[in-house]
């Protein structure tokens, strides 16, 4: 077995520049009566990421058939996190578009984008969607942790899962307070040079009485405009963000839990109309987002029929713009406007029954509606509603020794959702399908230390308000005396947007390999996906002096609407891995993507290039410290149709160092310091109007009370 490992290792470590890592938190070794100096680091206790968001019940991340990955709240500490790029951004198959401004970032999941990613804030969906603004307006500072899960997901989550699905976790009493504490109070104070950034951060907890926990938090966060690498700033890019969480959770009669939510978040912003450009067009913009909740959990251990979530919701999103100049569409002083607002319920339940000794399955079961309703002052922004249906059952079944004569363990998960939805808006007819997204996956560990696994899934997504009902003015070209307009034009006839993808993948998970605090996880996987009435925005604007005559009224007139793209195909690559040590860790992370219409042949616009991304921490336990270093390489992206999209390659250095003294007076103390971009680098990312921050001197200052 020994020579196994051996072998293993010394092939990953040849390999090690494609490979990528989800980690778990990892306790600090204890103190012993001795000096410090003296002390050999004492075996860790290695914890496996554990996922929720993969098939709703907590399950090991690397034997989940499928590919997920799992951030925790010291990820985000560590990091520094100022916007979501900054929690998931670096993770293996995703990328965000749209430039350094965080209200333009637009998540991005194996090219898939905007509504064909799933994204939830504590179970809540979030279905604001926007030509050019974000689409998630959440603060960092408030989360416990996120997971991505990677590949198709409408079998469990419905609409919009054809790339994914990302979820962000907030705050609970248990992450500042242990469990023979009953109240906390911590504040953070944090500074960051490239967006001339300021941070404050507080945060109560308490337990008064056994089974009530109550979160209080509150963030605010000021940044002005964004020094490049060049040296040059990023006009027009003030944000003064103020975010807060109450939360409240209520545990009686043994099993049951009710616990409600509420999060904010408030930006008022001066920059471009569209955040992910650098043009003018400059507006006063205020971005609101209220997210309610209201969950009721029944979990009892001996209850293998019943195991129950419920969950009620409402999220608002509001982007409100004053025009502050006349550069653009429009006059100084034209107010803008989109609001959306998603009513929404889950409930689902899960039975578990042991078949023999040697077999078991758990299934969860359920159903879902949601409501959005949308609000436009805008033009190409309706108003508009729509109403979501669906069910859902997925069964895991598990067997050791399967068949009776293979070694190992086998896992099975077969899944089925149905849902139906209608659209309906102002300026044409309504929109309405159904759609049965199955889904197939399966894990086989012939031993403790290896795995195999397949799946195969259907996903859809139904056409956007955006897409169905826009009106009104998409851009004007000024032509001496005259104006060339281009028009938005509805398309209620647009079909759901459907996929196909097959993912097959291996998995290693070593232990004890230079000695007994050690591990080594990797898990790579290769996935196809076909995808058919895919929706893309066609503009037809007629050349000026080539197809038309500019100065006939009309004549150069062009219109935008969004159309049914027959066919298109994407295939990629992912790899992750972590190797664990009582004294340092290596993370490292791989991912590529290609993707075409195969009607035409045209690239699709959502792909990234190649990158590999690799995290290196030192452990130093006696002074409480670690110091890291944080690579990312991504390769010249030419997989574009237009050469003004192409981008030349990057290499980017992080350096971060925390300090958090355990014992003595400063207790509860932490600092945290770091370099981002250390080498000053000018680079710009795919589909993004505008470069990324240059070198950026960061710290972090925080401190926790618990009694």
């Amino acid at each position: 077995m020994a020579s196994t490992r051996g072998l293993w290792l010394s092939l990953l470590l040849g390999t090690s520049l494609s490979a990528g890592v989800a980690f778990a938190d990892v306790a600090e070794p204890a103190e012993e009566a001795e000096e410090v100096a003296q002390v050999a680091p004492q075996p860790l206790v290695l914890l496996s990421p554990i996922s929720v968001t993969a098939t709703r019940n907590p399950v090991d991340a690397f034997h989940y058939p499928g590919m997920v990955s799992v951030v925790d709240r010291e990820d985000i500490r560590r990091e520094q996190a100022s916007t979501i790029d900054d929690v998931v951004g670096r993770l293996p198959g995703v990328s965000f578009l749209g430039g350094p401004r965080r209200s333009g970032q637009v998540p991005s999941i194996r090219g898939f984008s905007g509504p064909d990613v799933v994204l939830l804030i504590d179970g809540v969906r979030q279905n604001f969607n926007s030509g050019h603004d974000g689409r998630l307006f959440l603060e960092p500072s408030l989360l416990r942790g996120a997971e991505v899960l990677r590949g198709s997901a409408s079998s469990l989550y419905g609409s919009g899962g054809l790339g994914g699905v990302m979820e962000f976790r907030t705050l609970r009493a248990e992450d500042v307070l242990a469990p023979d504490e009953s109240y906390g109070l911590e504040n953070s104070f944090g500074y960051g040079s490239a967006r001339d950034e300021v941070v404050w951060t507080t945060t109560g907890v308490a337990r008064p009485v056994e089974n009530l926990d109550l979160v209080g938090s509150v963030t605010k966060r000021n940044s002005g405009t964004i020094r490049l690498g060049d040296g040059t700033r990023l006009r027009d890019t003030n944000d003064d963000i103020l975010s807060g969480l109450v939360k409240g959770g209520l545990s009686f009669q043994d099993y049951h839990r009710l616990e409600a939510s509420a999060l904010f978040f408030n930006n008022d912003a001066e920059e471009p109309n569209n955040p992910q450009g650098d043009g003018p067009d400059v507006v006063d913009k205020e971005i609101r987002n209220r997210t309610y909740r209201l969950s009721y959990e029944y979990d009892n251990p001996t209850d293998q029929w019943l195991n129950l979530n419920a969950t009620l919701y409402h999220a608002q999103n509001e982007v409100t713009e004053t025009r502050l100049d006349d550069l653009g569409a429009g006059p100084r002083g034209e107010e803008l406007q989109r609001d959306v607002n998603t009513l929404g319920f889950r409930l689902e339940n899960r039975s578990s029954f042991v078949l023999s000794d040697a077999s078991s399955v758990r299934f969860t079961y359920g159903m879902e509606a949601n409501r959005d309703e949308q609000d436009g002052r805008s033009p190409g922004v309706p108003d508009g509603d729509a109403t979501l249906y669906g069910a859902f059952a997925q069964a895991e079944l598990e067997w050791a020794e399967p068949f009776g004569v293979l070694p190992g363990n086998l896992q099975v998960i077969p899944g089925v959702r149905f849902d139906r939805y209608r659209s309906s808006g102002e300026v044409a007819g309504s929109n309405s399908d159904s759609a049965l997204s199955p889904r197939l996956a399966a894990s086989y560990s012939p031993t403790d230390w290896g795995m195999l696994f397949a799946s195969y899934g259907e996903a859809f997504r139904a056409p956007t308000f955006d897409e169905l009902y826009p009106s009104g003015t998409h851009f004007q070209i000024p032509i001496g005396p005259a104006t060339i307009v281009n028009r938005f034009v509805p398309n209620p006839d647009l079909k759901p947007q459907r996929s196909r993808t097959f993912e097959i993948g291996a998995g290693l998970n070593f232990q004890e390999i230079l000695d007994e605090s050690d591990s080594l996880h990797l898990k790579a996987a290769r996935y196809w996906t076909r995808a058919k009435d895919f929706i893309d925005l066609e503009v037809n604007q007629p050349a000026p002096f080539v197809d038309c005559i500019p100065f006939i009224p009309g004549n150069c007139d062009g219109t935008t609407q969004a159309v049914n793209v027959a066919r298109a195909k994407l295939s990629g690559n992912e790899v992750e891995a972590v190797y664990d040590h009582s004294r340092f860790r290596l993370a490292l992370g791989y991912a590529d993507i290609d993707g075409r219409n195969d009607e035409t042949g045209d690239y699709l616009g959502v792909l990234f290039p190649p990158r590999v991304t690799a995290d290196a921490t030192l452990r130093i336990p006696e002074i409480d410290s670690f110091l890291g270093w944080r690579v990312t390489h991504a390769k010249r992206f030419t997989k574009t149709d237009d050469e003004a999209e192409e981008r030349d390659a990057y290499t980017t250095h992080d350096l971060y160092f925390g300090w958090a003294p355990s014992d003595g007076l400063l207790t509860g103390l932490r600092i945290d310091l770091g370099v981002d971009n250390v080498t000053d680098k000018t680079y710009a990312r795919a589909y993004a109007g505008a470069n990324e921050p240059g070198r950026n001197f960061k710290g972090l200052v925080s401190y926790r009370l618990t009694w």
